[in-house]
């Protein structure tokens, strides 16, 4: 369009009449007359205004989440943190609760088979030794470990010190094959010799091919001389089979130990054997024992037939018998005097009226 005379007065006039417009509207207010246009002029074009602005809303969403992904990237990235911190916390509390009952357990082993131990974790499982089932653990001459020691935990017998280091020592596992180690019968004493497997259970052979053997059964160590590798009395496991074979010159059983081998973490070196045997006393009590324990106490603290509260019921019927006058050999008279005394009297005089008596 060319720059002309006529466009520019054209201009000139549109500028004028808006001008003139905008006056008359701010002066008229809420009465102006282009009110009228104006609401005709929104009824046309808000819909086009919506059409167009949920167009565009997409792309100032994605712009203001671009703004924002960085703030909330760093917010997920600290939750995601806190999480990691709360789950580490958690699992080092179970962890150390779990090593503070170990060796508790294991101090309560050894303070009932009088073993003097040190402790030691175990810090590598490996084939040291060929391919036998061996452990390392943290503790080795410096903590006055030799070899040929036995090695237990809160459970029972672990296995034997094969081979030490100034600060570690390597340990042979009760269930490698290679591993022996003579065993008593709980109650009945018979004696035999435990052997690995390689898995979760022992062989048991029993040098008395007529044994009464029974599932159930537990069995200790035996123990060696000087206490060397074996001390006595540590609790090696519980028959969970029987062989029934007959014409053995010995009998065979499976013994499933009290050690998992495959969870071990706390254990300890006996460096100071008992000294008398322990027998049966390391073993834990059978749950049925533990079943009457609690009952026995539950009739001592709640009494019974025969219990406490007989008791005070008998003693309250002895006192008033004492103190009723002649319903009782150990009754008190009406003058305060006992039965018994009476009686004395009474005998007194049959002797003064008795004429042999006299004489």
């Amino acid at each position: 369009m060319r720059d002309t005379r006529e466009s520019r007065l054209l201009l000139v006039l549109l500028v004028s009449i808006a001008f003139a417009l905008i006056t008359m509207d701010i002066r008229g207010g809420e009465e102006s007359p282009l009110n009228g246009p104006r609401e005709a002029a929104a009824a046309f074009f808000g819909p086009v205004e919506n059409g167009v602005a949920s167009a565009v809303d997409p792309v100032g969403n994605a712009i203001a989440a671009v703004r924002e992904s960085g703030s909330r990237h760093d917010r997920i990235s600290e939750l995601e943190r806190e999480n990691a911190e709360l789950r580490q916390q958690l699992g080092s509390d179970a962890h150390r609760d779990s090593r503070i009952q170990q060796l508790d357990d294991m101090l309560q082993t050894a303070g009932a088979g009088q073993y003097g131990i040190v402790g030691a974790q175990v810090i590598a499982i490996g084939a040291t030794q060929g391919f036998s089932w061996t452990v390392t653990i943290d503790a080795g001459s410096k903590d006055g470990i030799a070899r040929d020691m036995t090695v237990l935990n809160g459970d029972g017998l672990v296995g034997r010190v094969t081979t030490v280091g100034p600060s570690t020592a390597t340990v042979l596992l009760a269930n490698d094959p290679g591993f022996t180690v003579g065993t008593r019968l709980e109650g009945s004493d018979e004696l035999g010799f435990a052997t690995g497997r390689g898995d979760n259970a022992l062989d048991v052979q029993l040098l008395n091919q007529a044994a009464q053997v029974k599932k159930g059964d537990r069995l200790v160590t035996f123990g060696s001389a000087d206490d060397k590798p074996f001390v006595p009395g540590v609790p090696v496991g519980e028959v969970i089979s029987v062989d029934r074979t007959a014409g053995d010159l010995t009998r065979t059983v499976q013994v499933r130990p009290y050690v998992a081998f495959t969870r071990l973490d706390l254990v300890g070196v006996v460096v100071d054997p008992p000294r008398e045997n322990p027998r049966d006393a390391v073993l834990p009590p059978r749950p049925e024992d533990e079943k009457t324990s609690e009952d026995d106490t539950g009739q001592r603290a709640g009494g019974g037939e025969d219990g406490t509260e007989g008791t005070d019921e008998e003693s309250d019927a002895g006192i008033g018998n004492r103190s009723t006058p002649g319903e009782s050999p150990g009754g008190t008279g009406e003058d305060g005097t006992g039965d018994s005394t009476g009686r004395r009297e009474q005998d007194a005089d049959q002797d003064d009226d008795d004429p042999a008596t006299r004489s």
